[in-house]
């Protein structure tokens, strides 16, 4: 189980049908059970019933969920996280259980996890989608889906868990695939890079071509090659032990914008991708 997910509306609005018992007699978790999670992300000045109002459950994980997106959205990605397992915990991907949340609510949670590149299956389990196993439409749609969280500058869109892959590498590779119906897999980055962008037409700082004769757009796709190699070269290939990306020495702005340029650059080469097919 992920300890966090990504945040939006649709998630939200799926996540809140999960605890809402508005038209049934009322199931686990407890108001009570919701609000120690909200405290424990320090998420209180959201919460409607901290404010003297009587709510329900699914109007109560809205409000605090939406102040979340706005306000602190890590928070947020982390209650969602926890709110999952806590009704997994309390039976509510049961069927057998009083605390069934019901199919449909399930189906529509899964759907909109999955659109984010996560897989929510039937008995609550939430994890991040492995490329490998998906089809090729469903490994394009959750490429797309780790490259919106990295323009966000979340750090866990950067490496993609299961493949060793940073994301750059994983839409390389998925472009080549695409395009020459393989990849070289023991290629460095810079050449799995700069095949990528020859395969799509784009220009590289390494080509020779007098660099004062480039347009404007051969210069900033030469400057998106380059970026993408830097920022390869700030990947923690080791690891820390904490699952951290990119090297220790980096601070956290200098880790977000990495990121931030990680998504720009994939979806930049995605988008080519669909002008060459």
């Amino acid at each position: 189980m992920t300890k966090k997910v990504p945040l939006t509306d649709e998630i939200v609005f799926t996540v809140a049908d999960l605890v809402d018992d508005a038209q049934q007699p009322t199931r686990e978790p407890s108001h009570s059970e919701i609000e120690f999670q909200i405290n424990r992300y320090n998420l209180q000045k959201g919460d409607p019933r901290s404010q003297g109002l009587t709510v329900g459950k699914a109007k109560r994980i809205r409000a605090v969920l939406s102040w979340a997106m706005e306000t602190d959205h890590e928070a947020g990605e982390k209650l969602v996280a926890s709110l999952i397992s806590l009704i997994k915990a309390r039976g509510g991907f049961r069927e057998t259980s009083k605390n069934y949340v019901g199919k449909e609510a399930i189906i529509n949670a899964q759907v909109a996890f999955k659109e984010e590149g996560f897989d929510l299956s039937k008995e609550g389990d939430l994890r991040v989608l492995v490329l490998d196993n998906l089809s090729d439409l469903e490994k394009e749609d959750a490429l797309r889906a780790y490259i919106r969280r990295a323009k966000k500058g979340a750090e866990d869109a950067a490496l993609l868990a299961g493949t060793g892959k940073d994301l750059l590498e994983a839409v390389s590779a998925f472009i080549l695939t695409k395009l020459w119906g393989d990849y070289p897999q023991t290629s460095n980055f810079p050449t799995l890079l700069g095949q990528t962008f020859t395969a799509l037409g784009l220009i590289t700082s390494k080509q020779n071509n007098n660099q004062s004769n480039r347009k404007a757009h051969q210069r900033f796709e030469a400057s998106l090659y380059e970026l993408g190699c830097s920022v390869n070269m700030l990947r923690n290939k080791e690891g820390t032990g904490h699952g951290r990306p990119f090297l220790p020495t980096l601070t956290e702005g200098e880790a977000k914008a990495a990121v931030e340029s990680m998504g720009m650059i994939s979806e930049f080469l995605m988008n080519k991708l669909k002008n060459v097919q």
